[in-house]
């Protein structure tokens, strides 16, 4: 495959289509919120904000956006840990011609859920899932690894990751949101944990 496409990920519209394993399927097919899922099969959720600031979108995201470029957009950074263990790579882009109106907690979000935000504000609408495998040389793998090392976690330079996105709409404003599910996703308990407390 040349360089150039990599950059590039194949997006389908189911996750077979991907041939990730029955059990990373399983996460990838996780209907509703993923974060309540993750909340349910950890002891300790948290949200560690990476990044959120202007950037140029990836390649593959622009059309998605509505964008006929790659164009500056808002992005925000995200890795989603269970019981401290990074499970997920999250990656969401607005377009600048969002309005606070559209999105009006983004800017706020802090280290809270945006899952939880979209998924209990009655305006936003979502948008059908799609799927890919991301491969290393593409921009978001080159993100996971800098994260990940950045908070001591190995990350092979061959690996290759499952994930997948959605376009939320709200109002007039779109917003993508990308989940790369890392490998430690799969240690998580297979049923939910029940709180003892």
């Amino acid at each position: 495959m040349r360089p150039a496409s990599l950059r590039r990920a194949r997006w389908l519209a189911h996750p077979d289509g991907v041939r990730a394993p029955a059990a990373m399927r399983d996460w990838l097919a996780t209907p509703g919120s993923l974060t309540a899922r993750l909340v349910a099969h950890s002891r300790q959720f948290r949200v560690q904000k990476l990044r959120q600031a202007g950037n140029a979108c990836l390649a593959d995201e622009a059309q998605a956006v509505g964008l006929p470029r790659a164009r500056r957009v808002l992005e925000r950074e995200v890795l989603l840990r269970c019981d401290g263990v990074p499970v997920v790579y999250g990656h969401t882009v607005v377009p600048l011609a969002a309005t606070a109106s559209d999105w009006p907690l983004f800017s706020a979000l802090g280290e809270r859920s945006l899952g939880t935000t979209l998924f209990y504000d009655p305006l936003v609408r979502r948008g059908r899932l799609e799927f890919a495998r991301i491969r290393p040389g593409h921009p978001l793998l080159a993100r996971v690894r800098a994260a990940l090392a950045a908070n001591g976690v190995p990350f092979a330079a061959d690996a290759t990751c499952f994930a997948r996105r959605c376009v939320y709409r709200r109002r007039q404003g779109l917003l993508l949101v990308t989940e790369v599910f890392l490998p430690a996703v799969l240690t998580l308990p297979a049923t939910p944990i029940k709180n003892t407390k």
